[in-house]
């Protein structure tokens, strides 16, 4: 990372400086870890107190704060703050542009003379990849697939035929878009195979996290849209539509079909049936159960799914449950003795 002044940093984030402008930073580090050279961050109040004793050359803080131990650059948001400058500091260094020798671009295929092809990666016939476009090791590309501009693909990921990836997209080492989607009539029975002839569409500025799967559609097309965040070992089934800015966290699966809104959260393990509408907005908390469509702006938890405060409710009862039982079995034989009593 190249060294820049404080002054610099300020300008760069619009942030107000508090303090010496040309002191030089080297690193970015947490908070506990900074020492002298090092620019580190304030986004969580219950920290507050470490800040008397940093030895951080400088710290994001949020205007709330207008004094420490180090030099302050004051921001709305110093998280956001901070990966702007990640960002900055830290650009990413893909080797430079051209195709390996030791890679293999079929004859129909057209690769930008600006992307970069590592060894052994495999373009199919008909193939397009866009201008800025990386593609490591491993990666195979099947034909009539399209690779947008500045988008990385990472280690052995796959992107079956007729897939269309977008701009600025990121896929981490081994996922793979456009497979099989499991689909077969009579189950159970017969298990008759139902060939899968759609395909895979992802838009622009979207990152899918190492190991996760992308099913093409039975008919038409699974459609990632722009801006959606998938972390690492997500399993999303064909006909999938997952709306802008959405978030899907480790280990979810979503069943095939089901339509998912803009700006939704799914925490990790949630899994989520075929057939069904998530809402804009709507957040589900981790090793939920989505059984049925949920409407717009909810928060719900559990499985089956329930309003988040139901759900906590439910969660402070159950370790209660053994002594409630038995007051429960107290109470009924006491009822009991007094019905004969009666008779």
């Amino acid at each position: 990372m190249p060294s820049k002044t404080l002054q610099e940093i300020s300008v760069f984030l619009g942030a107000r400086l508090i303090g010496d402008g040309e002191v030089r930073i080297e690193g970015i580090k947490g908070l506990d870890e900074a020492g002298v050279g090092d620019l580190t961050f304030l986004a969580n109040a219950k920290y507050r107190d470490k800040l008397k004793d940093t030895q951080a050359s400088a710290v994001l803080v949020d205007p709330s704060i207008d004094h420490a131990a180090a030099n302050l650059l004051v921001v709305d948001d110093p998280y956001i703050a901070l990966a702007r400058l990640l960002a900055w500091m830290y650009p990413p260094a893909h080797g430079k542009p051209g195709i390996s020798p030791k890679a293999y671009v079929a004859p129909g295929a057209t690769v930008a003379e600006t992307a970069t092809i590592y060894p052994n990666v495999y373009v199919g016939e008909g193939a397009h990849i866009a201008a800025g476009a990386v593609l490591y090791p491993g990666v195979f590309i099947g034909s009539d697939a399209m690779i947008g501009e500045d988008t990385v693909l990472s280690a052995n990921v796959v992107v079956q035929a007729r897939s269309v990836i977008g701009k600025r997209c990121i896929l981490n080492a081994g996922v793979i878009v456009g497979g099989d989607g499991f689909g077969f009539a009579n189950p159970g029975a017969e298990n008759l195979k139902v060939p899968q002839v759609g395909f895979v569409q992802i838009d622009d500025d979207v990152e899918i996290g190492a190991n996760t799967t992308i099913d093409r559609g039975t008919l038409g097309r699974t459609w990632i849209q722009r801006g959606v965040k998938i972390d690492n070992l997500v399993q999303i089934a064909h006909n999938v539509v997952v709306g802008e800015n959405s978030i899907i966290v480790a280990q979810v699966g979503v069943s095939g079909s089901t339509r998912i809104g803009k700006g939704v959260i799914l925490a990790g393990q949630v899994g989520v049936v075929g057939h069904i509408e998530i809402g804009d907005g709507v957040m589900v908390g981790a090793q939920s159960g989505v059984g049925e469509s949920i409407p717009a702006g909810q928060l719900v938890s559990g499985s089956p799914t329930m309003p988040h405060k139901t759900w906590l409710r439910v969660q402070a009862i159950l370790s209660k449950l053994p002594e409630l039982r038995t007051m429960l079995l107290s109470l009924a034989k006491r009822v009991e003795e007094l019905e004969k009593d009666r008779h």
